[in-house]
């Protein structure tokens, strides 16, 4: 990139500028964007997209997990509605979307989907079959 008042690698002339809120260094559109692509990339596949090591959840299992606590949901209580949970869930800690919730609250009921089943769920939550 250029420095403070000389050439790029293209033989363009860019400065930096003072503004009100600070300098601002002119940078060239497809390198900022790779470099910034990759990097949000690298942050999805570390943060949320591989489960932990610790304890193999994804930010939204434990999302979900929490609020189903934090409601008092236990095997000793009634069951809910899956709205209920995903309606918390989403209002306090997940403001995504509704799929990616109750994909992962399907997915932790279905007894085949891990080694044990982390929610009980009542009804149709889907069969190994498809």
């Amino acid at each position: 990139m250029a420095g403070k008042n000389g050439n790029n690698k293209n033989g363009n002339n860019f400065s930096d500028q003072k503004t009100d809120f600070g300098i601002v260094r002119p940078r060239i559109i497809e390198e900022e964007m790779r470099k910034s692509y990759l990097d949000y990339a690298m942050s999805v596949i570390v943060s949320r997209a591989l489960p932990d090591v610790r304890d193999g959840l994804k930010p939204v299992h434990r999302r979900v997990l929490y609020a189903m606590h934090d409601m008092g949901l236990t095997s000793k209580k009634r069951y809910r509605k899956s709205a209920t949970v995903v309606g918390d869930v989403l209002g306090k800690y997940h403001p995504h979307g509704d799929v990616a919730v109750y994909d992962t609250l399907v997915r932790m009921a279905q007894p085949f989907a891990a080694r044990n089943p982390l929610v009980d769920g009542q009804g149709n939550f889907g069969s190994i079959d498809g």
